[in-house]
């Protein structure tokens, strides 16, 4: 981490006033830099997948990072942002979002390669995508032409992002306020299918005031995690995805079925007693579960609309040269 960010302080050192453009138009489009800086994809995609070869998480933690920022003040790259006050340091995203140092090592190669061109934001969108495809998942069109946004709001990040403690209601407004629907609700948790969870995010499941584990909850599923978090400092980790934990596929979507899902809002998008929302969200849950490729493709879809959330574009914002600090 030291080591590139290092280097893109030296590479912003030589520009003058960062040399940062203004971008092309005001949509957001798959061809953005295919004239300013082709090479975009090739360094994305390099660091991706080395970041991912020594570690594969790393894929569904970079996806992860996308949809953080995109929840609060839009997909602005404003999770990115040092300081107190940044979104990092929010509650939900403390010892949670993490990929911040291969995005550092993106922008830098960029930097060097077309100075002043590539947002933070878009590098975050592209590593999400690239983080997808190598676990297996869809490819799908990263629509491009986002500028960084100047500030963070960890106040937006604390009372915006869904909770896996809140009922799939609340989860579902939540969704609503950024444009996104009960479809886009269940496909995204598909996410899920990859990346790992703390025991701070689950252990409510595990006792009661009647010291019962959770009805919803599979009771061999629920010894091991009360084996794994117990006597810990909640910190502890296991597969969102029982059994198929770094593989992008269905059986997130079977596990709900058989009541394997690890977080209360997984298991509620089939478990849940809120009515229209249950059953609407049971039967999406039972569509992936026998159908994969439909899954992969509105997957797709959703990320591509989760991504266009309030996007800054033509004069808003700024291209950051340090993801870290606003030019």
């Amino acid at each position: 981490m030291e080591y590139a960010h290092r280097r893109l302080l030296l590479v912003c050192s030589f520009l003058i006033m960062c040399l940062c453009r203004g971008t092309r138009g005001d949509d957001l489009t798959s061809d953005f830099y295919d004239d300013t800086c082709p090479g975009v994809y090739a360094i994305v995609q390099q660091h991706v997948f080395a970041a991912m070869r020594d570690e594969l998480r790393m894929g569904a933690s970079l996806l992860r990072l996308h949809f953080h920022d995109c929840f609060v003040n839009g997909c602005d790259g404003s999770i990115l942002l040092d300081g107190e006050d940044g979104e990092k340091f929010a509650q939900p995203n403390q010892n949670s979002v993490r990929g911040y140092e291969v995005i550092d090592a993106i922008k830098a190669d960029l930097e060097s390669m077309c100075p002043g061109v590539v947002s933070c934001s878009d590098v975050v969108a592209l590593a999400a995508g690239y983080g997808v495809l190598f676990s297996g998942g869809p490819y799908y069109d990263v629509l491009l032409g986002r500028r960084d946004g100047l500030v963070a709001n960890q106040a937006g990040a604390d009372n915006g992002l869904p909770s896996p403690f809140e009922p799939i209601s609340s989860i579902v407004q939540k969704f609503a306020d950024v444009g996104l629907d009960t479809t886009d609700v269940v496909v995204l948790s598909g996410a899920h299918t990859i990346g790992r969870a703390r025991c701070v995010l689950f252990s409510n499941r595990l006792t009661s005031t009647t010291s019962s584990a959770d009805p919803t909850l599979d009771s061999t599923m629920a010894a091991v995690l009360q084996s794994l978090c117990a006597g810990g400092d909640g910190n502890q980790t296991t597969a969102l995805d029982a059994n198929s934990a770094d593989a992008f596929d269905k059986h997130y979507f079977q596990n709900l079925l058989t009541k394997r899902g690890l977080l209360s809002s997984d298991q509620g998008l089939f478990s849940g007693d809120e009515d229209i929302v249950a059953s609407t969200t049971m039967a999406l849950v039972q569509k992936y579960s026998d159908d994969g490729e439909q899954f992969f493709a509105d997957f797709g879809a959703s990320m591509v609309k989760m991504g266009s959330i309030s996007p800054l574009t033509g004069d808003e914002g700024e291209i950051r040269c340090n993801c870290r600090v606003a030019n």
